[in-house]
């Protein structure tokens, strides 16, 4: 499991360009099914709508991209929206981005910033973050430590998803991979090895400047 960039959420924004309407729509996605149902959903959504350009990626190389003009020329719409996903170097997205034409012709230069300019709304609108591969860690203890291991994992910017009360108490920590062995350290050394680790299971966890934002189903 490797760090990547996407979008945490699904995110739309629009702009009046020279009188037409562009809407920026994106979506974190896995595979390419889920991305073609977003753009039928959108082209549903917006069926009397002058174009529907889409643009998509996906895997941790990039090895699936496609894109759509639908209509417009060719060159000024669906690469430029695949083009501004690439340059933020992200995975597992899709973009679509719906115009209303307003009267005015844009020309092809005024086509390309106006899409790149919707893709660009559109992302921002799904907030950009690193894709971080965590480990929940299961700390079990006894109840007159619990302060003192709270207090140690927050002196070291440990995240404590949870803590279970029962016979012992159970903190549940996320763990970056790269921290496991300092957080186990961390742990032995706080409770004079009176505890026991349990890893669980493995999962990507959306970081934005350094923090962990929830996890929201889109």
């Amino acid at each position: 499991m490797q760090v990547y960039k996407t979008i945490h959420e699904s995110g739309s924004d629009e702009v009046t360009i020279e009188k037409s309407i562009f809407i920026g729509y994106a979506k974190p996605i896995s595979t390419e099914e889920e991305a073609r149902e977003f753009i039928d959903e959108i082209k549903r959504k917006h069926k009397d709508a002058t174009h529907n350009v889409w643009a998509y990626t996906i895997g941790q190389n990039m090895n699936i991209q496609r894109y759509s003009d639908d209509g417009e020329p060719q060159g000024t719409a669906g690469i430029p929206t695949l083009e501004v996903i690439k340059k933020e170097d992200l995975r597992d997205v899709v973009v679509v981005v719906t115009r209303y034409f307003g009267g005015i012709k844009l020309g092809a230069g005024g086509l390309v910033r106006a899409y790149t300019k919707g893709a660009k709304i559109g992302i921002e609108a799904g907030k950009i973050v690193e894709k971080v591969p965590f480990t929940q860690i299961d700390i079990l203890i006894d109840y007159t430590l619990l302060g003192k291991m709270q207090n140690s994992l927050s002196n070291k910017g440990f995240v404590i998803k949870g803590i279970e009360y029962a016979e012992n108490v159970v903190i549940s920590v996320y763990c970056e991979d790269n921290r496991l062995e300092e957080l186990k350290n961390l742990i032995v050394e706080t409770t004079n090895a009176n505890s026991t680790i349990t890893e669980k299971c493995k999962q990507y966890i959306s970081v934005k400047d350094g923090k962990i934002i929830e996890n929201n189903k889109s």
